[in-house]
């Protein structure tokens, strides 16, 4: 649940039908935003909010120019940048040596288990996925932006591979770690 929370700015962009793309944009930010002010106002650090306050930048950009330029040629590729900036947002928390699913997984991990090296190791494993996932998405719907090829189901597909990936490889770990502890 707290992925769906994380990514809802960018599932209602990408679910509102592209003539509305101003309006999509304009809600995507106001839900970023919101975001960060509860989680800033909760006691979140900011480092922690690289994905939330990433989305709010980013929409807010994309909502300057979408109501500035409806007409812009860029329109076509705001699906393509969405995805590429998420691809970013994942690899800069990875260069930070802060990967971007860490604060969302300690949300519903014990205290005492974060600081083991293979919940921050399983965190590096599962940003890596999403940012590539995303990067591959990014690549996928430019050259899908002036065909009526399949451009939802690839934003989608950008989506579920890493949500899918996520609590697989969460279920595989969690598996081992009890194996271990109880070897009988």
């Amino acid at each position: 649940m707290s992925y769906l929370r994380t990514f809802a700015p960018w599932i209602v962009y990408a679910v509102i039908p592209s003539e509305y793309w101003k309006w999509a944009a304009l809600i995507a930010f106001g839900i970023s935003a919101a975001t960060v002010v509860r989680q800033t106002r909760a006691g979140q650090a900011l480092d922690a909010q690289l994905i939330d306050i990433g989305s709010a930048v980013f929409f807010a950009a994309l909502t300057v120019l979408a109501f500035v330029n409806p007409d812009t040629a860029l329109h076509p590729y705001s699906p393509a940048l969405s995805s590429g900036v998420l691809a970013l947002i994942a690899g800069i928390s990875l260069a930070l040596r802060n990967p971007f699913t860490l604060p969302i997984a300690k949300q519903t991990t014990p205290p005492e288990l974060w600081d083991n090296p293979v919940f921050i190791r399983t965190s590096y494993i599962i940003t890596s996925v999403w940012a590539a996932s995303f990067a591959i998405g990014c690549v996928a719907l430019a050259l899908l932006a002036h065909t009526d090829g399949p451009r939802t189901i690839v934003q989608i597909a950008a989506f579920v591979i890493p949500v899918v990936f996520t609590l697989r490889y969460v279920a595989y770990i969690q598996g081992k770690a009890r194996k271990m502890a109880d070897p009988a």
